[in-house]
């Protein structure tokens, strides 16, 4: 038996009589507060019996934490836009399943999961199939185990449940990465079936899946209405899009590209199963080295050191996930799982947890990185100063299909998941003919997102 789980009496009487030397009133003051933590949680009057009890140990009571809706931003005014800056700098404005199978990291792509489940708005006018709840976490620990609260992070931003879309702008315009898609407003995409919240509180962001089109294909892509120069983001996907001319992506952005730097959390194309982490700046960005060991990371350096987008050719810095399950069908066949990305004014830093490894902290939005261990991916200060290279950054979440990069490597193969290219899979030499003709092969590119969090300094 622990000591804390001792009768509270024999507990008093060991304080009493004890004989005290170096560590006795330190164990018997430890164990006081964990025996009050516990009696916190159960009952307040108990808390304060046992501060009579304990008469000369002192414990200050932490205040009840506050109970955030769907939605909430804490964001200051500034010349009419939203601004939450902690680091101090900032400019102006712009734009710019039903699987149970287990998969080990070392597996590759294998087969896909069911399409979302219906809306349960009446604004969607397609019905598919509904999934299986993801798998869930690993049960909670008991009381005395659980994280202390986190004393950096505070939540900023969540976006969950009905009201998920409330705060992102719809994006319409061209596609910057010029892909075969036609960006749709919100309305557009909910009548068409694109967009909704499903029976699980889980939101939807779908591609057009109609057989044949003219020329392009309709997508989503959303933006964030705040702009951050650091922070926690957290995001808590149950499904991708996957296959053969896909896209995805879930990313920050400045307005000025690439002056103002990019970060992308969560990319790929076509079948991969291996995410890529990559970060796009100005001149003057790089990484220190291209050793795994020496950037203490778990994933690999795709490329160059040189993160500036445009003496690379726009390749910027790139980290292959070390991680099969990170992305496509394996994250999907796996309920999916958790993106972090950590932004400070010393460095970035991204972590994957697939469902089953999700830390508790971060479900109990108490999220605490210093407990995460090696992140995938990480750019130190030393060499790309944050504060310097990546500023008023919204976060984005949209589906492209073909373009820059999935068109471009239509006929490459030897990716992780990508055995076999995508020419020689579909038989189609092009990937624009392919999206125009094959509705059909699409019913797999849909986000499921659970949650977006956002997380602020204290």
């Amino acid at each position: 038996m622990r000591l804390h789980q001792l009768p509270l009496p024999l507990l008093i009487s060991i304080q009493q009589f004890t004989p005290v030397n170096a560590a006795t009133p330190n164990l018997i003051t430890r164990t006081a507060q964990r025996v009050h933590r516990t009696a916190i949680k159960h009952s307040r009057s108990l808390a304060t019996d046992l501060r009579v009890a304990f008469q000369a140990v002192l414990i200050r009571e932490e205040p009840a934490s506050q109970e955030i809706n769907p939605r909430s931003v804490y964001c200051t005014v500034v010349n009419n836009a939203l601004v939450d800056d902690p680091f101090g700098n900032g400019n102006e404005d712009g734009t710019n399943p039903e699987s149970n199978s287990t998969i080990s990291d070392s597996s590759s792509s294998a087969g896909s999961s069911t399409s979302p489940s219906s809306s349960s708005s009446s604004s969607s006018s397609s019905t598919r199939s509904s999934p299986s709840s993801a798998p869930s976490n690993t049960p909670a620990p008991d009381d005395d185990d659980e994280p202390e609260e986190n004393t950096f992070w505070r939540i900023s931003e969540k976006h969950a449940g009905s009201s998920f879309f409330e705060g992102f702008d719809f994006f319409t315009g061209d596609d910057p990465t010029h892909g075969s898609v036609d960006y749709v407003d919100e309305q557009t995409a909910r009548s068409g079936g694109l967009l909704r919240v499903n029976d699980a509180g889980n939101a939807i962001l779908s591609v057009d899946t109609t057989d044949t089109v003219a020329d392009l294909r309709r997508s989503v892509r959303i933006q964030g209405k705040s702009r951050y120069n650091g922070g926690l983001f957290i995001l808590d996907a149950a499904h991708m899009p996957t296959g053969c001319g896909t896209w995805p992506a879930f990313w920050t952005n400045g307005p000025s590209w690439p002056r103002d730097g990019e970060i992308d959390i969560v990319e790929g194309v076509h079948d991969y199963t291996n995410n890529q982490y990559t970060i796009h700046a100005e001149q003057g960005c790089t990484l220190p080295s291209a050793s795994p060991q020496s950037l203490d990371i778990s994933g690999s350096l795709v490329g160059n050191t040189d993160c500036a987008a445009l003496t690379t050719g726009n390749q910027g810095c790139g980290i292959r996930s070390d991680s099969r399950r990170s992305f496509g069908a394996p994250f999907n066949q796996a309920g999916g799982g958790v993106y972090a990305m950590e932004w400070t004014s010393q460095e970035l830093k991204i972590w994957f947890f697939s469902r089953g490894d999700i830390p508790r902290d971060i479900t109990n939005e108490k999220p605490d990185p210093s407990r995460w261990g090696q992140p995938a991916a990480r750019w130190p200060g030393s060499t790309c100063n944050p504060s310097q290279f990546f500023v008023d950054h919204h976060i984005i979440l949209n589906t492209s299909l073909c373009g820059d990069w999935s068109g471009n490597v239509w006929d490459v193969a030897g990716i992780p998941g990508q055995e076999q290219s995508c020419r020689e899979r579909t038989g189609f030499a092009t990937c624009q003919e392919f999206v125009r003709s094959r509705g059909s092969s699409f019913t797999e590119a849909y986000w499921e997102v659970r949650s977006i969090h956002v997380y602020q300094p204290r």
